[in-house]
């Protein structure tokens, strides 16, 4: 494995933990234990202990059932703000971890500052969906965001360089959608809904 598929894996695994942590370091531990995946690499082999896994497991189970709530689920992913990104730079340095002391502040700070926008574009679609008064739409981007970081977390490691420029992507699409959700709503809050609709 070349030094820059590591350092697209350890940005794959940035990103995922932005999107959710618990549900990465579960996700991860699991496919590590059960083969699907290779070997993590440097200290990241510590998400397949048992205990690691179940603990990641509770609280992505406690984080899904809260996220079911409206308006507890905004200020759920709010606080999450000061907890996702730094903890996705911490995995990046993990993933690089067996690599140069450079590698390793530089995985770290593009780790982090690739989950902040991660979890930024996340915090905005959970604002609009949260605003409808009912649990289902809740559960659906839950069962989205899972599905996005399962297959983030499988793929990274076989396609590093595909797996991550498709999830980038992905994240530009989403963040100009949630710039048209955010001029819709402007709109309709000024009782302009003709041009909100057509924003």
């Amino acid at each position: 494995m070349t030094a820059l598929a590591t350092i697209a894996q350890s940005l794959g695994v940035a990103f995922a933990a932005g999107i959710n942590l618990p549900a990465t370091v579960a996700v991860l531990g699991f496919a590590d234990r059960a083969g699907w995946i290779g070997p993590l690499p440097g200290v990241l082999e510590g998400v397949s202990n048992v205990w690691v896994i179940a603990l990641a497991s509770v609280l992505y189970a406690m984080e899904f059932l809260v996220t079911l709530v409206p308006g507890v689920a905004s200020i759920w992913e709010t606080a999450q703000s000061v907890i996702r990104p730094p903890a996705a730079a911490l995995l990046a340095v993990a993933t690089t971890y067996h690599m140069s002391p450079p590698v390793l502040i530089g995985a770290g700070l593009v780790g982090g500052a690739l989950a902040l926008t991660t979890h930024g574009t996340k915090l905005g679609l959970r604002y609009a969906v949260d605003a409808s008064p009912e649990p289902v739409t809740n559960g659906i981007a839950n069962m989205a965001e899972l599905a996005t970081i399962s297959s983030i977390a499988l793929f990274i490691w076989s396609h590093p360089f595909i797996t991550l420029s498709t999830a980038i992507l992905v994240l530009i699409l989403l963040i100009l959608l949630v710039r048209r959700i955010v001029k819709t709503l402007r709109s309709l809050f000024r009782g302009d809904w003709k041009t909100g609709v057509a924003a």
